[in-house]
C-alpha cells in the first residue's frame, strides 16, 4: 500500500547509532510525504513531489495531512503478572515507601506468591490483554522481563508465557531473566543459597529451553547489592545472556559502575545519580534508559535528563509496565512526563522512546525509525497543529490508527 499526503514523516534517521547529546535534539523529518510499505516491511518513502500517484497501481491512502512516526519501542517491561497490586496504591497514598511495603510481604514478594497460583494459560491470556492494549497506544516493540517467580518453576513458567507471546504477536519481542529481582521469603536469611539456585539450577534450564536473550539483576540497597548482582550477571554471561541492570533507582548503589564494568547492554532507572556517574554514562556505550513513570507513580525524583544529555549519554525511555510501581505501558504519556517532568524536548522524548529504545534491546535493523527494510511499524496521528501537540496535550488521544508488520490494528 501506498500512503499518500502526510503532513510530516518523523524518524527518518539515516543510520542507526545511538543518538547522544545534541544528536538526540534531532528528529529528521519530510514535509508532504509519502511512505510505500510491501509486505510487512517498509518499501521506499519521501517528498510527495517524487510520486506520480497517475501511474500508480497499489492501494493508495490519503493521510490528508496527518503525522506519522516509527512507533514506539519499550525497552523495560514486567508485562506478565498475575493481578493488580492497588492495595499497595492506597499504602503509598497512607505515606508507606517502596521498602517498607516491600518489608512487610508487598511488592515484589506479592506478585511473586499470586503467580505462583496462576496457571500459565492465566498469565498468557491476562499479559496478552495488555500487550493488546499498549499496541493500540504506539507501542510497537516490547522487552519483557520474568522476575515474579522467584523459584525455577516459576522463573520458567514466566518465560515460557513470554516464548507464546512472541510467537503470537507481529512484533519484536526480547525475553530477560530477572530471578535477581528479590529475596524469596524461603532465602531472607540465606542469600547465597538463593544465588545459588539462580546460577546452578535458573539459570541452566532457562538456557536448555532457549528461553531468554537477556540477565536483569535489581542492583539496590536492600537488593542485590554489586558483588551479588556482578557475580550473577557473569553466571548468565557464561549461557550466552546480555546483561542489563536495575541501576540506581532507590539509592546511588553502584549499579552504574558495575554495568560500565561488565559492558551492560542498558542501566535502566537511573533516578539516584551523582555527578561520577553521569559523566561516566557520558563517557560509555552503555545506554541510560529512564522510566519517568516509576518516578512519577512512586513521588520519586526524576532521572536527571538534561544533565544526562548535556554530559553526551545516550538516553532512551521506557515504561517499566509492572503491577506494583508502573502500572501503565501508555508512551505517549511517558513523553507528557519527560518533557514536562524531566525538561526534554518532544524530539529528544519521541528518539529516546523510538531509535534509542530499538538499540537498548538490539532491534535497531528492525524497528525504531523509518529506514527502507525495516518492519512497517508505524503511527499515524489524528490532524493535530504540531508534534509538541502530542506531549502538551497530554490527556488527549492524539493516535488515530497503529500499523505493526504492515498491518492496521
Amino acid at each position: 500500500m501506498l500512503l499518500t499526503n502526510i503532513k510530516a514523516l518523523f524518524g527518518n534517521h539515516l543510520s542507526n547509532i545511538p543518538l547522544r547529546g545534541k544528536e538526540l535534539g534531532k528528529l529528521p523529518s519530510i514535509e508532504n510525504a509519502y511512505i510505500r510499505i510491501k509486505g510487512e516491511h517498509i518499501e521506499d518513502f519521501g517528498s510527495m513531489k517524487a510520486i506520480n500517484l497517475a501511474d500508480e497501481k497499489d492501494e493508495v491512502i490519503d493521510l490528508k495531512g496527518k503525522y506519522v512516526l516509527p512507533s514506539f519501542c519499550d525497552s523495560h517491561t514486567h508485562i506478565v503478572y498475575a493481578g493488580s497490586r492497588e492495595s499497595e496504591f492506597v499504602d503509598k497514598i497512607n505515606g508507606l515507601g517502596y521498602a517498607e511495603i516491600a518489608a512487610k510481604g508487598g511488592g515484589i514478594l506479592n506478585s511473586a506468591e499470586r503467580l505462583a497460583n496462576t496457571s500459565e494459560d492465566e498469565l498468557f491470556e491476562s499479559a496478552m490483554q495488555r500487550v493488546l492494549e499498549v499496541q493500540q497506544l504506539g507501542t510497537g516493540a516490547l522487552e519483557i522481563k520474568s522476575g515474579y517467580g522467584l523459584s525455577v518453576e516459576a522463573e520458567l513458567k514466566m518465560l515460557r508465557v513470554i516464548k507464546r507471546i512472541k510467537e503470537s504477536v507481529k512484533m519484536p519481542i526480547k525475553a530477560t531473566f530477572l530471578g535477581a529481582h528479590a529475596y524469596p521469603k524461603q532465602f531472607k536469611d540465606d542469600h547465597e543459597a538463593y544465588h545459588e539456585l539462580i546460577i546452578s539450577e535458573m539459570l541452566p534450564a532457562i538456557a536448555d529451553e532457549n528461553l531468554a536473550d537477556y540477565i536483569d539483576v535489581f542492583c539496590e540497597k536492600g537488593f542485590f547489592d554489586e558483588e551479588s548482582s556482578e557475580k550473577i550477571l557473569e553466571a548468565g554471561a557464561s549461557h550466552g545472556l546480555k546483561a542489563k541492570i536495575h541501576a540506581n533507582q532507590l539509592h546511588n548503589s553502584g549499579g552504574v559502575q558495575l554495568g560500565v564494568k561488565l559492558g551492560a547492554l542498558s542501566v535502566d532507572h537511573l533516578e539516584t545519580l551523582g555527578d561520577k556517574e553521569i559523566k561516566l554514562l557520558g563517557s560509555s556505550n552503555i545506554m541510560s534508559t529512564m522510566l519517568p513513570s516509576a518516578a512519577f507513580f512512586l513521588r520519586m525524583q526524576y532521572p536527571p535528563a538534561r544533565e544526562l544529555i548535556e554530559a553526551n549519554a545516550a538516553l532512551a525511555l521506557a515504561t517499566d509496565y509492572n503491577p506494583g510501581s508502573s502500572p501503565s505501558g501508555n508512551i505517549p504519556l511517558l513523553i507528557s512526563l519527560a518533557c514536562i517532568q524531566m525538561k526534554m524536548t518532544p524530539e529528544e522524548a519521541v528518539n529516546a522512546a523510538t531509535l534509542n529504545g530499538a538499540i537498548a534491546m538490539e532491534i535497531e535493523n528492525e524497528a525504531g525509525s523509518i529506514m527502507n527494510g525495516k518492519l512497517a511499524n508505524l503511527i499515524v496521528t489524528k490532524e493535530i497543529p504540531s508534534l509538541a501537540f502530542m506531549p502538551y496535550a497530554f490527556g488527549s488521544q492524539s493516535i488515530d490508527k497503529v500499523m505493526l508488520a504492515g498491518e492496521w490494528i
